[in-house]
């Protein structure tokens, strides 16, 4: 499953501010002291995640591979950090992105990690991290995941999945039944299996703890306003479009609540960040 560089970049600004700071926290004190430190990014993307946790990272060097099955978001992601860096080079294999004091140098591998998750993992890792990925594979691939990532001994930072909490301002009859529909749809095969959709963070830390993993986590939800207008109004439509494929809501109800949601005050999207590393 791949998503749009257009609405990587409509949801980037109010991902990075949901982050949990205590869990990122955690994630960067496990990299403290070194030189340099290597990080495997799963499903990158546009790179935002890249961009959301290197500035915290003190390690003047930083070595990122930025695993996705979608070539044209890799070739994306390497355009955007480009931008993102002081200064960039393209070094054949890596762009080195030069940040402050920092070096950073970017490979990108096309995977795919429904099948192949090993693959991503065989270069040494001092972290393995990602990004609303989670809640889009099943709790079958979470216990393969699990089990390669233990066997390397690597930590794991993940920010952003679904927890299935939704708010909306101000409220609607049918939110109930509306949600109910949407986290069905949640559920369906992603290429990864039944996916766990919003019971995705409790499988996870689950199957984290099964491998001996000790695990922190923390709420990360999308707090959003007036001033995020477009934002929750592709959520809405969003939602609604998933809702319509499920059949379990009339047509006329699903019509009703997206007028009503696109005219939305406010609304909140309840994620979880988690950071877990070898007990």
């Amino acid at each position: 499953m791949s998503f749009s560089a257009d609405w990587l970049a409509l949801r980037e600004p109010v991902d990075h501010r949901s982050i949990a700071a205590d869990v990122r926290d955690r994630a960067v004190a496990a990299l403290a002291g070194r030189e340099s430190v290597e990080i495997v990014d799963l499903g990158c993307g546009s790179g935002s995640n890249l961009r959301a946790l290197a500035d915290h990272i003190a390690a003047p060097v930083q070595r990122w591979t930025l695993v996705d099955w979608d070539e044209a978001l890799l070739a994306h992601a390497r355009a955007r950090l480009a931008a993102w860096g002081e200064r960039a080079r393209d070094e054949g294999d890596a762009l080195v992105i030069h940040r402050g004091a920092r070096r950073i140098e970017v490979r990108v591998l096309q995977a795919d990690l429904a099948r192949h998750v090993e693959h991503a993992l065989e270069r040494p890792a001092d972290l393995v991290t990602a990004a609303a990925f989670f809640d889009l594979v099943s709790e079958d691939w979470m216990g393969g995941f699990c089990a390669a990532l233990a066997a390397r001994r690597a930590p794991l930072y993940t920010t952003l999945t679904y927890n299935g909490h939704e708010r909306w301002s101000p409220p609607h009859a049918a939110d109930g039944d509306m949600l109910a529909a949407f986290h069905a749809h949640q559920h369906s095969d992603k290429g990864f299996g039944p996916a766990a959709g919003p019971l995705a963070a409790a499988a996870l830390e689950r199957a984290l703890r099964a491998v001996g993993y000790g695990v922190a986590s923390a709420a990360s939800p999308w707090s959003m306003d007036a001033s995020d207008r477009v934002l929750m109004s592709e959520l809405a439509r969003g939602a609604a479009s998933a809702v319509r494929e499920t059949g379990r809501v009339p047509g006329a109800a699903i019509d009703d609540w997206l007028d009503a949601r696109l005219a939305a005050s406010a609304c909140e999207i309840g994620h979880e960040d988690i950071f877990a590393a070898p007990a």
